[in-house]
């Protein structure tokens, strides 16, 4: 417990808050800015089980702000699930930890949840959290939501039945387009330090049991402006549809094929209606006469004339070079296959 010693003499945790630590298992949802600080403060506080999941690949305009990652990660393209879990054992090899390249759904949540103790939210949209929210909800699964743009964020705690959940506090996500992205406003470290300080703080005091010590409000922030607000949330909406009626309509929904434009890449994530597995190399073996392709464990690329495929594992593909959905999903077609 040595390597620990300093965290042990906090009164907050003590020698018992980190044996509870050790013995917990936290999800970091989205290891993008915020999900790597998270990841980061949970290793080297010594959480003992780590289960990271990420959709995406690190690029060289992530290193501003998302801290696991290098730039020979950027270079490789190596997945920031993947990337992230390499880090964690050289930050601290006693913390067990898993990454997932994987894009959370209504057919995955339930299963990525299951086991944990906590989640940390580092998604980065609404759809997702809502869905996350309903998991929780539904399983009784403590989670932290956090977001952060420009200079501005915000976090809330979220102990089903027991606090407001996310539909208390917003009934409906923001309309598409309404609000400002790290891609469109852009991001400063700051405040995904700030954010990302509050929501770990908090998953501490949910594992090390000191949950009279959760601050119990929607917290907002702006580093730039130096603005500090606290809104007290103490009861639950009546109508909440999912934590007082138990409806859970995003957990519940049936859809087919999936193709998300995102935001201010110029690009859009195709994923297939079903579960599928991809043989990557059979895949560039016939793909080789169709553009430039390179393949490595975790993802194929092809460059086909304007357009660039990153194919991964889970039959998903990010196409880049449109934001037109309608030819993205005809260029996964053409290269991937139905």
């Amino acid at each position: 417990m040595e390597r620990y010693s300093r965290q042990i003499l906090f009164e907050g945790i003590s020698e018992a808050g980190q044996r509870r630590l050790r013995a917990s298992r936290a999800l970091v949802l989205g290891c993008g800015a915020l999900g790597s600080a998270q990841v980061e403060t949970l290793a080297r506080a010594g959480v003992g089980r780590l289960r990271i999941v990420d959709r995406d690949f690190v690029e060289e305009s992530n290193l501003q702000r998302q801290t696991m990652f290098t730039e020979r990660d950027a270079r490789e393209r190596v997945p920031k699930a993947v990337a992230a879990a390499r880090r964690v054992a050289e930050i601290n090899s006693d913390v067990e930890c898993e990454g997932l390249v994987a894009d959370v759904n209504h057919s995955n949540v339930e299963r990525l949840i299951e086991g944990c103790d906590v989640v940390l939210d580092g998604t980065d949209n609404f759809a997702t959290r809502f869905l996350l929210n309903e998991a929780c909800v539904k399983h009784g699964v403590n989670w932290v939501y956090g977001a952060a743009v420009g200079s501005y964020g915000v976090t809330l705690t979220i102990r089903p039945h027991a606090s407001p959940c996310l539909r208390c506090v917003f009934p409906e996500p923001p309309a598409a387009a309404s609000a400002p992205t790290c891609e469109t406003a852009g991001v400063i470290m700051p405040i995904i330090a700030v954010v990302a300080a509050v929501q770990t703080s908090e998953a501490l005091k949910l594992l090390a049991g000191k949950t009279e010590e959760l601050h119990n409000s929607l917290m907002q922030f702006d580093v730039w402006r130096n603005q500090w607000r606290r809104i007290a949330l103490k009861e639950r909406a009546p109508d909440c549809p999912a934590c007082v009626l138990g409806r859970f309509d995003a957990l519940e929904a049936e859809s087919g094929e999936m193709a998300i434009v995102l935001c201010g890449r110029d690009a859009v994530q195709v994923t297939p209606g079903r579960a599928a597995r991809v043989d990557l190399e059979a895949l560039a073996e016939r793909l080789k006469a169709a553009g430039e392709v390179k393949v490595n464990e975790y993802l194929l690329r092809l460059r086909a004339g304007p357009y660039e495929l990153t194919v991964f594992e889970d039959a998903r593909a990010i196409i880049r070079g449109t934001d037109d959905a309608v030819l993205a999903r005809s260029l996964y077609a053409r290269y991937v296959g139905t």
